[in-house]
């Protein structure tokens, strides 16, 4: 009989990305780290034996922990959270089962160097629209869920990365940005191993309406549409951002469980509309 605190790899990977999943913390041993330097999107590394410092910050938040096999370590720390107050689970067969299942994992060298606040600091221009909305976005729900955004002016931009340690993107020059034709979602895609069917299908959306090319997917133009109302709707670029996290959940949930599904009105067959 599977334990009520176990989660599974399938039902885990199905909460990944959404605006609701649980935090995710890696508490393998550096030496099994060391072997495969890779973590389930979205999650952090924690030294198992200091968990309990960190339930203050938990609180109220559904909690997974992840060890190689889902054994002793994960196991205990679970417990040592719940007895704190904590909802916290562990994944069945650990890390070890997640990459079986051929998962993605986020390799760990690839995530810019996190602040004392443990959380990755990037910087790009003010005024987003389209790419400095998504790739914040895709960070959020599936590198660094803690992840600051600073917007500045583009002048700026690299100034301020040298001053604030923050990582610049979706300027030129730069390592997170346009590549040959692709977008910096692309970029992010590619560098983060995140290349699932429902991402790819969300990038092509996001390159055809960041470049102008509306005919790489009919839900471009829908995109640029809703990402420049937003951009008109707030004058605070971190409002826009927030607002503009709800527009990709969207998205990426059509991307993920609805592209074959179809709607018309049920007073419509298909043939003479008002009675001509």
């Amino acid at each position: 009989m599977p334990s009520p605190t176990e989660i599974t790899v399938s039902q885990l990977s199905r909460l990944i990305g959404l605006p609701d999943s649980p935090v995710i913390i890696d508490i393998c041993i550096d030496e099994d780290f060391t072997l495969d330097a890779r973590l389930i999107p979205s999650s952090f590394r924690y030294r198992f034996n200091e968990i309990a410092n960190i339930a203050p910050e938990l609180a109220g938040k559904k909690t997974v922990l992840v060890c190689k096999r889902g054994h002793k370590l994960s196991q205990g720390a679970a417990a040592i959270l719940r007895g704190k107050g904590i909802s916290a689970e562990y994944l069945g067969g650990g890390i070890q089962a997640w990459r079986d299942a051929h998962h993605p994992l986020v390799p760990y060298e690839k995530i810019p160097n996190l602040s004392t606040q443990n959380h990755s600091i990037w910087v790009t221009r003010h005024r987003p629209k389209i790419d400095r909305i998504a790739c914040p976005w895709l960070i959020r729900r599936f590198v660094d869920r803690a992840a600051q955004f600073l917007f500045v002016e583009p002048s700026q931009v690299l100034n301020v990365a040298d001053k604030f340690d923050a990582t610049p993107f979706d300027v030129e020059d730069v390592f997170w940005s346009h590549r040959d034709g692709f977008c910096t979602f692309d970029t992010m895609i590619e560098e983060f191993e995140l290349k699932t069917e429902p991402l790819k299908r969300l990038a092509t959306i996001v390159r055809g309406a960041d470049t102008n090319r509306h005919d790489l997917a009919p839900q471009a133009a829908g995109l640029m549409a809703a990402s420049l109302g937003l951009s008109r709707m707030y004058r605070d670029d971190l409002a826009q951002l927030e607002a503009g996290m709800d527009l990709y959940d969207a998205f990426y949930r059509w991307a993920r469980d609805a592209v074959n599904e179809e709607h018309d009105w049920p007073g419509f067959q298909g043939g003479a509309k008002n009675g001509a």
